[in-house]
């Protein structure tokens, strides 16, 4: 399937596109809310301004696929792979990105509050500026993150892996730091007022 047969069929009333092949593929600035993308194959591209809120992207392969200023408040990403895409000013806001993998994502200046990103594999991701107010980071790998100036207010990190992170004038209020890996961390800065930062698990 192409992109033009996407949209015709998507303004038709269609919104299940499961395991449709569009690689490369450019549907910048284009509204598909609600559609069903899930195992599809995005790798390369371009979703910049596109809106898809409320959509379906579980298990989707959306690497090093363009989306910045997308619109995805309230989309199912669960198990998606987003390794190396970049989604700068992207409004996640609410999403449900359980078990995704968003390794070494440009996540600069985006939109992540309270979003799910429990075990998500974010090693090496940077999300400098990033609003992940509230956001559930359980078990999330963020090892070598660059969290510089994200707001992670009310955030649980608990069992969190932040090796070799950077966290400087990172905002940690109120924030769950229980049993969180903070070796080698770069906390320069950061305000951690009525966090709870005990216990600590550093690794050797």
């Amino acid at each position: 399937m192409d992109t033009d047969e996407l949209l015709i069929r998507y303004a038709a009333g269609n919104r299940d596109f499961l395991r449709v092949h569009l690689r490369q593929s450019n549907l910048s600035e284009f509204a598909l809310a609600g559609i069903n993308l899930s195992r599809s194959d995005l790798t390369g591209a371009n979703l910049s301004g596109a809106s898809l809120r409320g959509a379906n992207l579980s298990e989707a392969l959306i690497m090093e696929a363009t989306l910045w200023r997308a619109n995805l408040t309230e989309a199912t990403l669960i198990w998606a792979n987003f390794s190396k895409a970049s989604l700068i000013r992207a409004n996640l806001t609410q999403v449900d990105l359980h078990k995704a993998v968003l390794t070494r994502a440009d996540l600069r200046l985006a939109n992540l509050r309270y979003a799910d990103l429990s075990y998500t594999n974010l090693e090496g991701a940077d999300l400098r500026y990033a609003d992940l107010t509230g956001v559930n980071l359980a078990g999330a790998n963020l090892s070598q993150a660059n969290l510089t100036g994200a707001n992670l207010s009310q955030a649980d990190l608990y069992n969190a892996n932040f090796a070799k992170a950077i966290l400087s004038r990172t905002d940690l209020r109120d924030a769950d730091l229980s049993n969180i890996n903070l070796d080698g961390v770069d906390l320069r800065d950061a305000q951690i007022e009525d966090a709870y930062l005990q216990p600590l698990v550093h690794s050797r």
